[in-house]
């Protein structure tokens, strides 16, 4: 008897294809679900990577020329007022508001401080939303991914008992495939989970520090602005 059964184990195609194959379809629809939900997030995950590290080359490039000592004026008229990058942008929005806000005698129009604020404030924010664009999906995968993965195994565990019954028979050789298949289906969420619920945490505080560089930089030109108001 235990020769059978291990005659039989031996047969039984452990691999992860193989696992996958003698799998019920739900458990099959829940596993491809995992999958690409693993596939998607990496794809958010090595976007974001990139356009993070593109953005904060493209702030200290801006800051070098912010603070290079030329004329605000002529810094403005070289990125023109539809620049790429996104310290040109709160900085083209800040300039442009500032000379809508002069009068045709030269003179200042009233609350043009307010405006400018409130100008760069808003192309804050949209450089803020593209940036977080995506997070939202890694955080969803993070929390929703094992609980799919758990479901799929539940149903795995239940087909497998309702094959025992049918077949009157515990022997390790006939419990062992139906339980490594649905054990697959948590492996799989956890698979998914973990990556983006790390790189969902990273992302975020990155994306915070690189906003919070563009608030610095709209505080500190609000401030050179309203010294030549004053002045």
């Amino acid at each position: 008897m235990e020769a059978e059964t291990l005659a039989l184990a031996q047969e039984i195609d452990f691999s992860m294809w193989g696992l996958y194959a003698r799998a019920t379809f739900i458990v099959k629809l829940v596993m491809l679900m995992l999958i690409a939900a693993s596939i998607w997030s990496w794809g958010i995950i090595i976007q974001k990577l990139i356009n993070y590290r593109a953005a904060r080359r493209e702030a200290q490039k801006f800051d070098e020329s912010f603070r290079s000592g030329n004329p605000l004026d002529e810094l403005f008229e070289q990125i023109g007022s539809q620049p790429d990058g996104s310290s040109e942008k709160i900085f083209a929005a800040g300039m442009i508001e500032w000379r809508r806000s002069h009068r045709t005698d030269g003179g200042l129009i009233a609350g043009a401080t307010a405006r400018i604020d409130r100008s760069m404030d808003v192309a804050i924010a949209k450089e803020a939303e593209t940036l977080q664009k995506g997070l939202p999906i890694l955080a969803t995968v993070g929390s929703t991914a094992p609980f799919i993965g758990l479901f799929g195994t539940v149903w795995g565990i239940m087909n497998a008992f309702i094959e025992i019954a049918e077949q009157q028979n515990t022997n390790l050789a006939v419990v062992a495939p139906g339980i490594a298949e649905a054990l697959l289906a948590t492996g799989l969420g956890l698979l998914a989970a973990i990556p983006a619920v790390i790189f969902y945490n990273k992302l975020s505080a990155d994306s915070d520090r690189i906003v919070g560089g563009y608030e610095a930089f709209a505080d500190e030109f609000a401030t050179i602005l309203s010294r030549q108001l004053d002045s």
